[in-house]
């Protein structure tokens, strides 16, 4: 079993979900707690090279902001958290964009592949594809 890759940055990476998908802020523990695993068990399966990049990356993403606003990421509000990652998306280092695009993809499957949250976009997945829709 590897090492949790969220554990160390795990407020930053919730603060950052929770700007991704603004939804994500009204979580109770239990559906952080079920994102978080998702996340994990999805970077179980990567390099570790890849598992340790992310995290530092979700690291840096929560000090930078320091640089400019003498702030966290997670201290900030939310109008300066979305200038910031919208300044890191488009951001003229490829570096920040590719890593920018890795955690939203976390985020994004984290959030979107809960139960609750495929129910609530009215997703109903069927093997038997088209067929089984009314």
């Amino acid at each position: 079993m590897s090492r949790p890759v969220l554990a160390p940055v795990r407020s930053t990476f919730r603060a950052l979900a929770a700007t991704i998908v603004p939804e994500a802020g009204s979580l109770a523990e239990d559906e952080w707690q079920e994102l978080e695993a998702i996340v994990e068990d999805y970077l179980a399966r990567r390099p570790p090279r890849l598992r340790r990049q992310l995290r530092l990356f979700v690291h840096v993403l929560g000090a930078l902001p320091g640089v400019r606003w003498g702030r966290s990421f997670q201290a900030l509000d939310p109008a300066r958290r979305t200038a910031f990652l919208a300044a890191v998306q488009d951001a003229p280092a490829l570096l920040l964009r590719r890593g920018f695009w890795g955690v939203r993809t976390m985020v994004y499957l984290g959030y979107y592949s809960r139960a609750a949250a495929a129910a609530e976009i009215g997703y109903r997945a069927n093997a038997a594809g088209w067929e089984a829709r009314p």
